[in-house]
């Protein structure tokens, strides 16, 4: 599974800083500091640790699809760093989708909850967690339905919608920050 933060570790591998790179070519700038080798042990554990979850997903297992990813979650981190939270953040998305399928949707929401708090600034991250919320709220919705209460599933559908208007909104502010000629151009009449 393609997640977003491995883009991040793709980077970052690449020599590919934030704080040193010339954007348009993703070469260090001259100034560049070295990779973090403990950042980037990290991220490969976290990698390998998705990986995991990905095999035991295929093979039809989600309980140890989710057993691997709550090995990345409850281990200690080297140090507070963005990309770290970022991670964290994605994986707890990713945690929350493989319990809301399960049913087990106030684990799932507590998951997302606990993704908002990596993900505080404005970000892809933080939309796609509340993109996931919607997703955990629609399933809720659908169960509650199932099991004849209507008014139960209406409340859920409900707060699907917010979560999923809260990640656009979001998105479309990410988008905004990041390409700035584009998004005044696609509000021209």
């Amino acid at each position: 599974m393609t997640r977003g933060w491995l883009l991040i570790a793709s980077l970052a591998i690449a020599g590919c800083a934030r704080s040193s790179v010339d954007p348009a070519r993703c070469e260090p700038a001259a100034s560049a500091t070295p990779v973090d080798a403990v950042l980037l042990a990290y991220l490969s554990k976290a990698r390998a640790l998705h990986l995991e979850a990905d095999v035991a997903e295929a093979a039809g297992d989600p309980p140890r699809a989710v057993a691997a990813l709550e090995r990345l979650i409850t281990a200690s981190t080297p140090r507070p760093a963005p990309e770290i939270d970022e991670v964290l953040a994605d994986t707890r998305a990713r945690l929350a989708e493989l319990r809301a399928r399960a049913g087990d949707f106030d684990a799932a929401e507590r998951d997302v909850r606990a993704g908002l708090e990596r993900a505080r600034g404005e970000s892809y991250f933080r939309g796609h967690l509340y993109e996931v919320l919607g997703l955990v709220e629609e399933r809720r919705a659908a169960a509650h339905e199932k099991a004849g209460r209507a008014a139960d599933a209406k409340a859920a559908r409900a707060r699907a919608v917010d979560a999923s208007e809260e990640a656009i909104k979001i998105q479309e502010r990410v988008l905004e920050r990041v390409t700035p000629a584009a998004s005044s151009s696609a509000r021209r009449p």
